[in-house]
C-alpha cells in the first residue's frame, strides 16, 4: 500500500462521522457490547489503544461486529503493525511517525494515520505521501489556534486532532478546515464501561455523531 494509497483510505475512515472514539478496553467483555453501543450512536470507526494486555482480543472481537471499523491505536513498532494487522485492524494510529513505522504500515497494507506536532512533522510526512494525519497531543500542542494557523501554508494536509478534546471544544477544531474529524474518549466513560451502561454510552455517541 503506498502512502497515498493509505492517505486516501485513511480520509474516507475520517469522514463516517466527526468524532473517532479513543478506547483502553481493560476487560475482553466489554469489547462486543461497547462496539456495538458506539455504532448504533453513530460512531463506527473504532480505535482500540495497545495499552492494555488485552487490547488484540478486543480488536479481534470488536471487528466482528457490524458496521464497525476497528483499528490499532498507539502503534509504535513496526511488531505492533503486525500483531495489529492479524488481530484484525483496518486502519492504525500512532502518537508520532518513524520510518520503519510507516515501512511496516506499507507493507502490510495497514492504513494509518500518523501522528505530527509540528509544520515540519507534518511536511515530512506528507512529502513521503501522507496528507492525512493525526495532531496529537492536541491541547497540548497549541490547540485549535494552532492547527487553525497550518491551514494556509499546509492546505494539503488534513488532520484527526486528538488529546484533550471534548465536547466542549471539539467544535473548535471541527469548525477548521483542515480537520476531518476529531479523536476522543468522553463518549466513553470508565463508570459507564465498568457499569454496563451500553444505553448511556450509545446516547453519548448520538450527541457526539450530530457534532460538526
Amino acid at each position: 500500500m503506498t502512502p497515498q494509497e493509505a492517505s486516501a483510505k485513511a480520509e474516507r475512515l475520517c469522514r463516517l462521522a466527526p468524532v473517532v472514539p479513543v478506547l483502553v478496553v481493560h476487560e475482553l467483555a466489554h469489547a462486543r457490547p461497547l462496539a456495538e453501543a458506539l455504532v448504533a450512536g453513530g460512531l463506527p470507526a473504532l480505535e482500540v489503544t495497545l495499552r492494555t494486555p488485552v487490547a488484540l482480543d478486543v480488536i479481534r472481537e470488536m471487528a466482528s461486529v457490524e458496521g464497525g471499523v476497528v483499528g490499532a491505536g498507539t502503534l509504535l513498532t513496526p511488531e505492533d503493525v503486525v500483531a495489529a494487522k492479524e488481530a484484525g485492524a483496518q486502519f492504525g494510529v500512532s502518537p508520532g511517525a518513524t520510518d520503519r513505522l510507516l515501512d511496516a504500515c506499507e507493507a502490510h497494507d495497514l492504513p494509518i494515520l500518523p501522528g505530527a506536532t509540528s509544520a515540519s512533522e507534518s511536511m515530512r510526512l506528507l512529502e513521503r505521501g501522507y496528507s492525512v494525519q493525526k495532531f496529537f497531543p492536541a491541547e497540548a500542542a497549541g490547540g485549535a489556534p494552532f492547527l487553525k494557523s497550518l491551514a494556509s501554508p499546509l492546505p494539503r494536509i488534513r488532520f484527526c486532532p486528538t488529546g484533550g478534546i471534548g465536547p466542549g471544544n471539539a467544535m473548535d477544531y471541527l469548525s477548521l478546515p483542515n480537520t476531518l474529524c476529531v479523536g476522543g474518549s468522553w463518549v466513553v466513560p470508565a463508570a459507564m464501561v465498568n457499569a454496563g451502561d451500553w444505553a448511556g454510552i450509545t446516547a453519548l455517541a448520538k450527541e457526539a455523531s450530530g457534532l460538526g
